[in-house]
């Protein structure tokens, strides 16, 4: 007898692509909708049905609403006072301006961890059209550079919300996927720096600076120092990471510390703990930064839709869960050994259909949550690997659909052509580099 489930579980894909790209519906509400149809299609019972919308909301943004909208706030104040800038010019003074490509590439790297990557493109551009025609090279070799390092930790390594959102949905461990994810995006930086170097330097872009392309030294004239601006970021990661190290290897089994660490390490407690620090950026703090209207306010909003579609993905997962699609696929693969390839590929084909790298993850995880022991992928580092090929995945590739194409080639000037060849193929690269080496760390440690 035939199963129907993974049939539907491809309409209802399609149909989540068709109705954010086509019809421009919301992707919270594409997802709740195609949620309820297919729960209903699937004959999940109506009370099951019920229970899954509010539990599957609830559970999540439970988890990991309040690490999103921390997240999001850091990001804000390193943005408003000039930290981001002065993170930027600090890596650039570590590395040597006369490697501007290399620069280029760790300065996204850094700055897309706590900032957006469409800002940190915003906020990085006039940089590197200054570097780049006063060291004489394309603008298109750097723009490769940046835009590939600030997409590598944009899908990679939490706090940016897309990864966070995935390792919630997953239930891995967080700290495993800060530690694996910022060496295997670091390491794939050197594959696009060739590409960049090798190909995309063929092609003539120049670095023409507008009016108010000036406005990167005007930042720095009065942002915080590199310490001060690095501390909100590191230091939340760190205490993760170290909480679950010590989970993982119990270092510390019993004491005070262990309590300590156990709740300094809590991604939530871990990142209020950056977000005080990012209050010491500003000269002097303000109570309009910390109103509705302010900084604040505008971190709120701009993270409530990600909460949303984060919410959202959790209904989906829950009803794709309940209505038993883990045991159904998991006997369609059992004689394919798809293992960690499967989210790699729904990810970077969800990607590359509507654009948007946060949606392509979200919505990934929760279709692959209820297969993941059915897959392989159920151990603490398994889990925390699948989250990076998820994330890997929503790299590939970005072109017309995704705003981030758009920024990158009207802010520098490349045609549609151009952006293809350079952008879209250097995000690519990126994707495919970032998989192979979560391929070989799964080979090596899971």
């Amino acid at each position: 007898m035939i199963n129907f489930l993974p049939i539907l579980l491809i309409l209802a894909v399609v149909l989540i692509v068709y109705s954010t790209t086509k019809l421009h519906l919301h992707p919270f509400l594409a997802l709740i909708f195609v949620a309820l149809l297919f729960g209903l299609a699937a004959g999940v019972p109506t009370q099951t049905l019920i229970e899954s919308i509010n539990e599957g909301f609830g559970k999540t943004l439970g988890s990991i609403g309040l690490v999103i909208i921390i997240g999001v706030m850091i990001g804000a104040f390193l943005e408003h006072t000039g930290g981001a800038v002065r993170l930027a010019d600090g890596m650039l003074r570590l590395i040597g301006k006369k490697r501007v490509p290399e620069a280029m590439s760790l300065v996204g790297w850094l700055i897309s961890i706590p900032v957006f990557g469409d800002s940190g493109f915003v906020i990085l551009n006039s940089l590197n059209k200054a570097l780049t025609k006063k060291a004489g090279i394309s603008l298109a070799v750097t723009t490769v550079c940046l835009a590939t390092g600030l997409m590598a930790t944009h899908t990679m390594v939490p706090p940016t919300p897309g990864p966070i959102a995935t390792a919630s949905i997953l239930e891995a461990n967080l700290g495993l996927v800060i530690a694996f994810g910022a060496v295997i995006s670091l390491i794939a930086l050197i594959p696009t720096l060739i590409f960049a170097k090798k190909y995309a330097s063929k092609t003539w872009i120049e670095p023409n600076l507008g009016d108010d392309d000036q406005s990167f030294e005007e930042k720095l004239e009065g942002a915080p120092s590199f310490l001060k601006s690095l501390l909100p970021v590191i230091l939340p990661l760190l205490l993760i990471v170290l909480k679950s190290f010590n989970d993982y290897l119990k270092i510390w089994q019993e004491g005070h510390f262990k309590t300590f660490i156990d709740f300094v390490g809590t991604p939530v407690i871990a990142l209020i703990i950056g977000l005080l620090l990012a209050f010491l950026l500003p000269k002097k703090l303000e109570k309009r930064m910390l109103s509705t209207q302010g900084w604040v306010g505008k971190a709120l909003l701009d993270s409530a839709s990600i909460v949303m579609i984060t919410g959202a993905g959790g209904v989906f997962g829950k009803v794709l869960q309940n209505a038993g699609l883990g045991d159904v696929i998991g006997t369609v693969l059992a004689d394919y050994p798809v293992g960690i390839f499967l989210p790699f590929i729904l990810s970077a084909a969800l990607k590359t259909a509507q654009g948007s790298s946060t949606v392509a993850m979200i919505t990934t995880a929760s279709i692959v949550t209820p297969m993941l022991s059915q897959l392989g992928l159920d151990t603490e580092v398994s889990k925390a690997l699948a989250v990076l090929a998820i994330g890997a995945g929503s790299a590939v590739v970005s072109h017309v659909p995704d705003s981030f194409f758009w920024l990158v080639t009207q802010m520098t000037g490349m045609n549609i052509s151009q952006g293809y060849r350079i952008h879209a193929v250097g995000t690519g690269i990126i994707g495919v580099s970032c998989f192979v080496l979560i391929l070989l760390a799964k080979f090596l440690f899971a």
